[in-house]
């Protein structure tokens, strides 16, 4: 065990620190990535109002870029185990990425505003496997869930102040605006700010270990994967296929307020219940992983897995008996940050433990891209299910599936 454990680090690098250079650099350029990304994302639906663009429009754009992040994660990966190095193609992502939001501010329809969610939507996928890949070879193995936590945190520190910006922004310049989309547009243009700074710190802050290239081609890498990684998936996609978008617990809050507060003010206190549920994924990312050091890893995944669901439980039980105080729809969004920290730092650091460094790219898309289409499934299934029969049905399913996923990464060895 003792030699294996030796083998799947680099030779030759000496120990390090988990709180280094490279972790910092990492967390500081997720930050500004999440603060840009959340700034168009809080504004993109009342652009689309203003333009008269549909909702189904909106979900096709958000389904067609999803879709395109989950499969590119799959090739970025492995193409850089192929390469032997992965800096300068993680640079070219959060650049694309922080260059494609400002498109949205010369769009005057939905066609412009697909093309750069999707180019946006690239760059994240190019960038989301090797940028971990590259974290798990920057810390000793005992401190990986620290870094993985610490990481996420910043990440989600950027998706607090993002929305806030945005909404900043928009009330005061609204007032002085003649033309009702021109504030939107400024916020799109502002976003490249944070969205060029995360290239320019992942480039200044970042240094990479490289390793010898990998010669397999695409099939034998997927098949070369360890086999308890394998097991391990089944677990992570179990769980995702019942792993809805968040933005739909927006629209629950919004549809449980609506009759006491009115859909205006429902909507905007459902958005500050978003922004209370990444204070809380921030609040919990780093103690989750330092804990996962100490305890072990999969219990406390499941343990995050079995959150999730108790947290779409809560929403059935809102809409079966028309529950909407604020305290109740706090806990669960605060729930609802909980587990996903759980679970964005704990499948990460787990990944690391369970594949050696050389293919930890290919793992990393798949485990992205195994978490993408569980993210697409879901949340087709729940909306589906919210229309066809009721909102309650839908998290029901959605709870089901969770519950499953949580069993079986606790019966995982």
């Amino acid at each position: 065990m003792q030699m294996a454990k030796i083998t799947a680090e680099p030779l030759g690098q000496p120990r390090v620190a988990w709180l280094n250079r490279n972790v910092l650099g990492m967390g500081l350029t997720s930050l500004l990535s999440d603060a840009g990304h959340e700034m168009a994302t809080v504004a993109l639906p009342g652009f689309l109002a203003v333009l008269g663009v549909s909702a189904a429009a909106l979900g096709a754009i958000e389904g067609i870029a999803d879709a395109t992040s989950s499969f590119v994660k799959l090739g970025a990966g492995w193409f850089s185990d192929r390469l032997g190095h992965r800096k300068p193609i993680t640079v070219g992502g959060y650049l694309l990425t922080g260059i494609a939001k400002a498109l949205f501010a010369l769009a005057h329809g939905w066609p412009l505003i697909l093309t750069g969610r999707v180019l946006a939507w690239f760059g994240r996928g190019i960038r989301g496997p090797l940028r971990d890949a590259m974290l798990a070879d920057s810390v000793p193995q005992e401190a990986r869930g620290k870094a993985f936590g610490f990481h996420r945190a910043g990440d989600t520190l950027g998706a607090i102040i993002g929305p806030l910006l945005a909404v900043g922004l928009l009330a005061y310049l609204e007032p002085h605006a003649a033309d009702l989309s021109g504030p939107f547009r400024i916020v799109f243009l502002l976003t490249l700010i944070p969205g060029l700074g995360s290239a320019v710190c992942f480039a200044a802050l970042v240094r990479e270990t490289r390793y010898p290239r990998s010669e397999g081609k695409f099939r034998a890498a997927i098949g070369n994967l360890p086999v308890p990684f394998r097991r391990f998936l089944w677990g992570v996609g179990t769980f995702g296929v019942g792993d809805y978008a968040h933005i739909l617990l927006i629209l629950a809050a919004t549809q449980l307020l609506t009759p006491t507060y009115g859909v205006s003010r429902a909507a905007q206190i459902a958005g500050l219940l978003y922004v209370a549920r990444n204070v809380f994924y921030a609040a919990a990312s780093y103690p989750v992983g330092a804990l996962s050091d100490r305890w072990g890893r999969r219990g406390l995944l499941a343990l995050g897995y079995l959150v999730g669901a108790l947290t779409t439980i809560g929403f059935v039980v809102a809409f079966l008996w028309e529950v909407s105080a604020l305290s109740y729809l706090l806990l669960l969004f605060a729930l609802g940050g909980t587990y996903i920290a759980i679970e964005d730092t704990l499948e990460g650091a787990l990944t690391a433990d369970l594949v050696a460094p050389e293919i930890r790219g290919t793992a990393y898309g798949v485990m992205g891209t195994v978490n993408g289409v569980g993210d697409l499934v879901a949340s087709v299934m729940v909306g589906t299910l919210w229309t066809a029969i009721s909102p309650a049905v839908a998290f029901a399913c959605a709870a089901g599936l969770m519950l499953l996923g949580g069993a079986v990464v606790y019966r995982f060895r």
